[in-house]
């Protein structure tokens, strides 16, 4: 179970406060298709202590991402930008919810020198939401980007965005400062976005895609929804074509899993052979790539994946 206490200013306080006074949720015992490792010694303690030493956080630990022994183990990492606070309080999520510290304008050359030290060749820069900024950090993102870039020029860099609801012109910098990669996360089907995803509106998201391409056709566009959180699969299907229809290259689609028992709770553990059969459908109706698993995860796999992709563009053009 995740931890659900902080510490500030030498007091303890929930880590998600709106979620502090609910009644526990049931949770579900994990099938033995869900079992990760645990993380081992040399390059994971490596990446947590460049991880450490710039100051940066990261979604593999704020998020509590199950992958993380595995992802750390061959030095990587996913950046986590604008602070470890986010404004929005959905469901599902284990990142610290409150009001947000300023931002920290050396955070672009910290991302920067850190990949550089990582040696990635693909780099997953994401955020928590910042509803309380004017342009939902759109700038800040933009910054890192050309940050990274400067300092390492062949790395391609990926970008999992908010939804910047209600800021007009933020998408637009963001585009401009070219990432390889633009992923912004539905997560869930429309029927379950009041009670999951509450903060944000499900066509806004579709719109921030498809308007990706508008601007930029040449960048990738990805996105992600979890599955058992009660859904149907005929929403599940429907998704795939709002995303097809908004010209989304790549799609995940993995299992929920609850962080607590004051989260979202799991209402279905969804077996490996349904998901195979998901990824089957999802390149039927013509996505470029799909990582579905019960372990996949947005930035999984992130480079070999994008490397996939690259090839699966170059095949349907013909080149």
């Amino acid at each position: 179970m995740a931890v659900v206490l902080d510490t500030l200013a030498g007091k303890v306080r929930p880590r998600h406060p709106e979620k502090a006074g609910r009644p526990d949720r049931p949770q579900l015992a994990k099938p033995a298709w869900i079992r990760v490792k645990a993380p081992g010694p040399g390059a994971f303690a490596e990446t947590n202590r460049i991880v450490r030493e710039h100051g940066l956080h990261t979604v593999c630990q704020e998020a509590s991402c199950p992958n993380i022994g595995e992802c750390w183990a061959v030095r990587h990492a996913t950046f986590l930008i604008m602070g470890d606070t986010c404004t929005r309080a959905c469901a599902f999520c284990d990142v610290k919810t409150g009001l947000p510290g300023p931002l920290d304008r050396a955070e672009p050359g910290k991302v920067a020198d850190a990949t550089a030290q990582l040696e990635l060749k693909h780099v997953v820069v994401t955020s928590v939401d910042r509803d309380d900024l004017a342009d939902g950090g759109a700038l800040h993102f933009a910054e890192t980007i050309r940050a990274i870039r400067a300092k390492s020029p062949g790395t391609t860099i990926e970008v999992l965005t908010p939804d910047f609801l209600r800021k007009d012109g933020a998408l637009e910098v963001v585009v401009a400062a070219k990432p390889d990669v633009f992923n912004h996360n539905l997560e869930t089907v429309p029927s379950r976005y009041l009670t999951v995803r509450p903060g944000a509106r499900y066509f806004h998201s579709v719109r921030l895609l498809a308007r990706v391409k508008e601007i930029d056709p040449v960048i990738f566009t990805k996105s992600g929804i979890m599955v058992g959180l009660g859904e149907e699969r005929n929403e599940v299907l429907q998704v795939m074509d709002d995303l097809r229809s908004a010209e989304v290259d790549f799609l995940t689609i993995g299992q929920y899993l609850q962080p607590s028992r004051k989260h979202h709770e799991v209402v279905r553990y969804v077996p490996p052979e349904e998901f195979e059969a998901l990824k089957t459908i999802a390149f039927a109706k013509g996505f470029l790539m799909v990582a579905s698993s019960p372990l996949t995860r947005s930035s999984h796999h992130a480079g070999e994946d994008f490397a996939r992709l690259k090839a699966a563009r170059a095949a349907k053009l013909g080149h």
